[in-house]
């Protein structure tokens, strides 16, 4: 399908002849500018202890087995292989789980849609219970990093201010890929899309959204 549609309006994918640079904290990052991400970022318990000594043993063994210097392509292939299993293990709904409230999940989804089209083309989101995914297009002079921790920081503040706490909410580091096309790109949609099902929601109180251009376009969720 996607081979078949024109690039929905505002996407502009991986450009193999632009700049590109990377930095890493536990992941690797990639950066480019004008390009359009996928990115995932969690609550700070959103991972049980022994997942995340999981996540470290894989490091360790992932170090000891690829020498440096490290290629891009060993890079991306760790940082698939770490969203692989927090997927799976986000899904099983650990922590407090705040976005099961629609209190929180609308405070979220205003967070993310407060400067869209200003700072940020958002083009499609999912607010599970305890992460959320989100497509989106930085514009010239805003970083990624930037935007998610603004985004991030209000939301920590407001429920913190609501039940009365004080402390970190949200893991600090996102995953984030540049989608590389349009084949990429409606992978990533789908995943949105269906995403919510992990929940055990109700279809009608799935919180995902895709911009009515991009439905409009024929880039909508299929399910």
């Amino acid at each position: 399908m996607a081979e078949l549609l024109p690039l929905p309006p505002g996407f502009k994918g991986f450009d193999p002849h632009k700049h590109l640079r990377i930095y890493t904290r536990h992941l690797p990052h990639w950066r480019q500018d004008g390009a359009t991400y996928f990115v995932t970022f969690r609550m700070g318990d959103s991972l049980p202890e022994s997942k995340i000594d999981e996540l470290k043993t894989l490091r360790a063994h992932w170090e000891y087995t690829h020498p440096q210097p490290w290629t891009d392509e060993a890079w991306r292939g760790y940082a698939r292989e770490v969203m692989r299993r927090s997927e799976v293990w986000l899904d099983e709904g650990h922590g407090v789980c705040y976005f099961q409230q629609q209190r929180w999940i609308k405070d979220m989804n205003d967070r993310l849609q407060y400067f869209n089209g200003v700072r940020y083309q958002l083009s499609c989101s999912v607010i599970m219970p305890n992460h959320c995914h989100v497509v989106i297009r930085p514009y010239d002079g805003y970083e990624l990093e930037d935007l998610l921790g603004a985004m991030k920081g209000v939301n920590a503040r407001n429920i913190n201010a609501a039940i009365g706490k004080q402390g970190e909410i949200w893991e600090q580091e996102c995953y984030d890929r540049i989608i590389r096309d349009g084949e990429h790109l409606y992978r990533v949609i789908q995943y949105i899309g269906r995403n919510p099902a992990a929940s055990a929601k109700p279809k009608e109180k799935w919180p995902r959204w895709i911009e009515p251009g991009w439905v409009q376009a024929g880039w909508g969720f299929e399910s």
